[in-house]
């Protein structure tokens, strides 16, 4: 087997186990078994199952980030000095995931892994993530506070998370979803359709008026 494709198998084999089973509950060796390699080859290509993990984040992460920073820069480009309107930054930023998933494994993958990151990443992929595209993910925070000035800091942090877990949530889950709209609605929905369908929610989530029972006053807005 040729080195390239002995990587290609560890990788393959390593993200959808991890989509499945979690960091902690997969071993290098459940890994191995399944990529029908040995526990040396990971060693040698990788180093570590901390490596390993990094590297699979890395193979969706790296074209999400050049293609997501393409197309801010022609928005950009596009709006000048004016902000850019909150619906093209959610429109900017789907159209971007949902590029990624054609060179790699499946849209399901890409966002479990992304859930995972959230819920379970531990130290190492955390500051890996930060340290390796934390640039393009504060750029689009920052276009997002310039599209939603109303909002406080603190309120508009957690209207973005709660943004990225309702995409997350959905598109983990697309075949169930899929599943259950074809059963009940006689709806075939293709993924754009449900991008489709999320995008009006997600965007009258962040432009909703500040609750009058929160208090912000000591925050900037």
């Amino acid at each position: 087997m040729a080195q390239n494709d002995t990587v290609t198998r560890i990788l393959d084999t390593a993200e959808v186990l991890f989509a499945e089973r979690g960091f902690a509950e997969t071993s290098l060796r459940t890994i191995t078994s399944k990529a029908k390699v040995n526990l040396a080859a990971v060693n040698y290509h990788f180093g570590s199952k901390k490596s390993l993990i990094q590297a699979v984040f890395a193979r969706y992460l790296d074209p999400f980030t050049e293609r997501f920073h393409r197309a801010l820069d022609e928005l950009e480009a596009h709006y000048g000095d004016q902000a850019i309107p909150l619906e093209r930054l959610l429109e900017t930023m789907a159209s971007s995931v949902l590029e990624v998933p054609a060179e790699r494994n499946s849209l399901k993958v890409f966002m479990r892994l992304l859930g995972l990151a959230y819920s379970q990443a531990q130290g190492h992929l955390r500051r890996y993530i930060q340290e390796e595209y934390g640039s393009v993910f504060t750029r689009f925070t920052a276009l997002i506070r310039q599209a939603t000035p109303e909002l406080p800091d603190s309120e508009r942090f957690w209207r973005l998370h709660f943004m990225l877990g309702s995409v997350i949530f959905t598109l983990s889950g697309l075949d169930a979803l899929r599943d259950i709209a074809e059963k009940d609605y006689a709806e075939h929905v293709t993924v754009r359709d449900l991008v489709r369908r999320l995008r009006p929610v997600v965007v009258a989530a962040m432009q909703a008026p500040v609750p009058a029972h929160l208090s912000y006053a000591s925050q900037e807005v």
